[in-house]
């Protein structure tokens, strides 16, 4: 019987490792948008994008990064809108010596990350200028005025000599 030989590979071979999700899904954790990302591993955009389609792990990572980011930020922000709170220690110099005092240290709610959360969340509701919701009249008085002018445009048919 005759051996096959294994068919030969075109192009370059890969530079991708599975090594590399813990890492990507860092840099995704630190807010790199996909060009960074790409310089960040010392490849082109579009090997980062080949790389994206072609091991679902790598896309994984760069997702589960992003989400996670994308959430703390969401948190932070719903916080920093409806007020929080944490203890903190408070340090004084008494006779001294440093004393330190427990206490609550309070934010009030942010009325612009308030603002900014809703108008986000609840566009429909919240939105800068509301967009109002276009009825059968309006467009009724549209068409109207577009017959009108198409009547304009019209140029009269020249009358053939008798």
């Amino acid at each position: 019987m005759a051996k096959t030989k294994p068919a030969k590979q075109r192009g370059r071979r890969t530079l991708y490792k599975a090594e590399m999700c813990d890492l990507v899904e860092r840099l995704c954790f630190l807010g790199l948008k996909d060009e960074e990302l790409a310089h960040s591993l010392k490849i082109t955009r579009q090997t980062l994008d080949n790389w994206k389609r072609r091991y679902p792990e790598f896309f994984a990572s760069i997702k589960k990064g992003r989400e996670e980011a994308d959430g703390n930020v969401a948190r932070a922000l719903y916080f920093r809108a409806i007020g929080y709170e944490h203890p903190e220690d408070k340090v004084f110099l008494f006779k001294g010596n440093p004393v330190v005092v427990p206490t609550i240290k309070h934010y009030p709610p942010d009325p612009l990350a308030a603002f900014f959360w809703l108008k986000n969340r609840r566009p429909d509701k919240w939105m800068d200028k509301p967009v109002p919701k276009p009825d059968g009249k309006e467009q009724e008085l549209f068409v109207k005025a577009l017959d009108q002018a198409v009547g304009l445009w019209d140029t009269p048919k020249p009358e053939e000599n008798e």
